[in-house]
């Protein structure tokens, strides 16, 4: 801009008026606004990987080094009162206070001294995140003088101010009694100054204001069903854990283009945005080779994961640019889910020391990959065998197979609760786009397993059933296929998918609690145990011999339970057209999705297996709901201001530039060429105007859609509301915008591109 003012004053331009004046400012004008987005993308490429000293100690030796672990335990914690701990944490027995009060003493000592001044109960309620307050060890004894204490009290139970977490209705806004836990089953742990301890939520009349109350309660139903199922084969099962492997994926974008775009600010992804002509059709970024400033960043989460007992595993880069994956190693269901909130926490702590922003939305960017979060389930027996592998005899491979059968009828049961379990306003973006699976809850089983449990179905009762080893199957009717681990290919389109020794819930949200999905497939599982023991007993009460009784049930089973297999492709028409005559969910309404959570069949299954009460359910809906309006809410007010303030500005400043050059033309130009010169940039200033007044439009009809339906006092009406008017408009506004950035000149564009964005390392 020195050199146009330069020019100016040398009176190059001057034309004999002052027009030069008035173009000269919006020049000017232009060069101002567009510094928003260029300063952001000069600090994107001047940020250069940050230098990181990782311990120079083994991951196994820094391994849990900030959590209060059961040999921690062994030194701060006088014996008798240890074995009592362990007992209860390994038997789900009740935590009396004496023996609160002697664990109190002895974590507030580790805990000091690893520099904690404060400890906090750390739960998660239903805004899906986790919640602490902090209170200090600090206080007076008898005599009033200064001390740090911390008592077996504050450490059984808290009474946090519940009034401000989503309840659904359970408690009114003046009612703010809420009760936080202690959970033994999972470790307390150190984070800065503070000592935080996994804690339950329930409100002041019992029922579950959090998501570990109810997978604890899921974990436990669970083990008694399978438990008694298992004694069909072994007697010496007393106990079946559910193992939960998750795999996070996320989308790292730089600080300061972060900054530049408030949409990615305030609602997690872009509400706008022309595709980049490149993204990932080339298939160059998946398992390629990390950035030096990404592997900086991945190098300090695992150390700070690894601290925190976090099993970190496996890292690399996944499908779109700046997209990557990490996952752990396999644990116990609550610790694991507590490990994923924990995680989720630590990866926007950590990224902020390499200039990152950690976006977890499941589909932050248009036209890639979305994120999810594969829950990798299974089962496995206090004798150390995994429900969901072949075994090494006829009993262990027939109870292989009776255990793959029930979840098959529990997912078939319960598809469309399943699929209420991971709906919600930021998965419905990713589902059925971009390798994420469909919205329709199917089972892959692969062909080879498919095949044996076709011939099992298709087998003579009578005859019996000998199983054979781990390299055999044998029935009355010929040699089933060899059923080996990992004996099925991977389906990437299937959303329920058994990998070989566990199932794989591939339609969980990246930002979703882990909890969410596995308490409802528990809770389904133990129903379906519970029915599959009253059948099988009931057959050997009269007279049936109990190998044959278990075969009949699941030869029914197996029929019964057809229509949610499916090996095929996920994304086509054709399998929308045949899931439906199957009978399988097929909705995609997130608000009528939501629905299922109080269907009579749900009702009655969180009801027999005591995980979810009618009021914790309806609570639930209600919360889920609300959830849905605020986030199309905030994303529409979002997207108006965006337009209003960025997108129409730009559009009318290069349509004026344009204005100024066909006046301009037709004052140095005959009539007649002035014309022909002026042509395309008058479809231009056409096709700007077209673009810009249907956005207007647009933004008007949208606002008073919202206004509308902020006024339905019913949350699920208002959801629906939100869903059948806000959505589409939002689309339609958002196709005009993607067209004008196309069209208008790259310099007056305020928000960075997506080429931009995903580009930059």
């Amino acid at each position: 801009h020195s050199n146009l003012l330069a020019q100016f004053k040398k009176k190059k331009y001057f034309c004999g008026d002052f027009s030069i004046l008035i173009r000269l400012k919006t020049i000017f004008n232009v060069i101002i606004m567009s510094n928003i987005r260029f300063d952001a993308l000069k600090m994107a490429w001047e940020h250069k990987p940050v230098v990181f000293n990782a311990p120079t100690e083994k991951a196994s030796v820094i391994f849990a080094q900030n959590v209060f672990t059961r040999e921690k335990m062994k030194e701060y914690i006088a014996g008798d009162i240890l074995s009592e701990l362990f007992e209860l944490m390994d038997n789900e027995k009740t935590l009396s206070r004496d023996i609160a009060n002697s664990v109190a003493i002895g974590m507030k000592k580790w805990a000091m001294e690893q520099g904690a001044t404060h400890y906090t109960h750390w739960f998660q309620p239903l805004t899906g995140g986790t919640a602490e307050k902090h209170d200090a060890f600090f206080d007076f004894d008898s005599e009033g003088k200064p001390m740090e204490n911390f008592s077996g009290s504050v450490l059984y139970q808290q009474e946090p101010d519940a009034s401000s977490f989503p309840s659904g209705g359970i408690r009114n806004t003046f009612e703010a009694r809420g009760y936080s836990a202690w959970d033994p089953s999972s470790p307390a742990f150190v984070i800065g100054d503070r000592l935080c301890i996994p804690t339950i939520f329930v409100a002041y009349t019992g029922e579950a204001l959090d998501y570990k109350t109810p997978l604890l309660r899921s974990i436990s139903a669970v083990n008694k069903a399978a438990v008694v199922v298992a004694n069909y084969f072994d007697r010496n099962v007393k106990r079946v854990t559910t193992y939960l492997g998750w795999e996070q994926e996320y989308f790292l974008v730089d600080e300061s283009l972060f900054a530049a775009r408030p949409d990615l600010v305030m609602t997690g992804r872009t509400l706008m945005g022309h595709y980049s002509s490149k993204n990932q059709q080339l298939d160059d970024h998946y398992f390629g080779i990390i950035p030096e400033r990404v592997l900086a960043f991945m190098t300090e989460l695992e150390v700070e994961a690894q601290k925190l007992g976090i099993p970190v595993k496996t890292r690399h880069n996944e499908v779109a640019p700046n997209q990557f994956e990490l996952a752990p190693i396999y644990e116990e269901a609550n610790l694991g889910s507590d490990h994923n909130q924990l995680l989720m926490s630590l990866m926007e702590q950590v990224a902020r020391h390499h200039h990152f922003r950690v976006l977890l939305h499941e589909k932050p960017y248009g036209g890639v990959n979305g994120s999810g979060k594969h829950c990798n389930w299974s089962l496995g027996t206090n004798t150390g065998v995994n429900l969901f592998a072949p075994g090494k005899n006829q009993y262990q491979n027939l109870q292989f197979v009776t255990f793959l059968v029930n979840v098959l009828k529990a997912v078939q049961r319960h598809n469309a609760l399943l699929k209420a379990s991971i709906a919600s306003a930021t998965n419905a973006h990713r589902l059925g786009a971009n390798e994420a699976p469909p919205a329709i809850i199917s089972v892959f089983l692969g062909s080879q397993l498919t095949e044996a449990l076709n011939q099992i179905k298709n087998a003579d009762v009578d005859k019996g059933i000998i199983i054979n080893a781990k390299k055999e199957m044998k029935l009355g009717v010929g040699n089933i296929p060899e059923i080996l681990l990992d004996n099925t290919d991977r389906n990437r389109t299937s959303p329920f998918a058994f990998t070989g020794n566990r199932f794989e819930f591939r339609a969980v949200g990246s930002s979703a609690n882990c909890a969410a999905a596995v308490l409802a497939l528990n809770s389904a599982v133990a129903e379906q145990l519970n029915l599959f023991r009253e059948e099988v007993d009931g057959l050997i009460e009269h007279g049936k011999a109990k190998e044959k009784a278990l075969f009949s049930v699941i030869k029914r089973y197996i029929s019964e339970c057809e229509a949610i297999r499916f090996d095929g492709n996920g994304y086509s028409e054709e399998w929308k057209e045949e899931a439906s005559k199957r009978g399988l969910d097929c909705e995609t309404s997130v608000p009528l999705i939501i629905d299922k959570y109080l269907a009579d069949s749900a009702v009655k299954m969180f009801g027999s297996t005591k995980v979810l009460s009618l009021a914790e359910l309806q609570s639930r809906c209600e919360v889920k709901w609300e959830n849905y309006s605020l986030k199309l809410q905030i994303e529409s007010r979002v997207l108006g201001d965006l337009v209003i303030n960025h997108v129409l500005p730009a559009a009318k400043r290069y349509q004026t530039l344009l204005l100024e050059k066909v006046a301009h033309t037709k004052q140095v130009f005959a009539i007649e060429e002035a014309t022909e010169l002026n042509k395309q940039d008058c479809l231009l200033i056409r096709r700007i105007e077209s673009h810009a007044s249907a956005i207007i439009a647009g933004v008007d009809k949208m606002t008073q859609l919202r206004i509308t339906a902020n006024h339905i006092d019913n949350q699920r009406e208002r959801a629906i509301a939100f869903h059948d008017t806000i959505v589409p408009i939002m689309a339609d506004i958002r196709k005009h915008v993607d067209e004008l950035e196309m069209w208008i000149d790259d310099q007056l564009w305020t928000l960075p591109k997506y080429r931009e964005l995903l580009f930059i390392r």
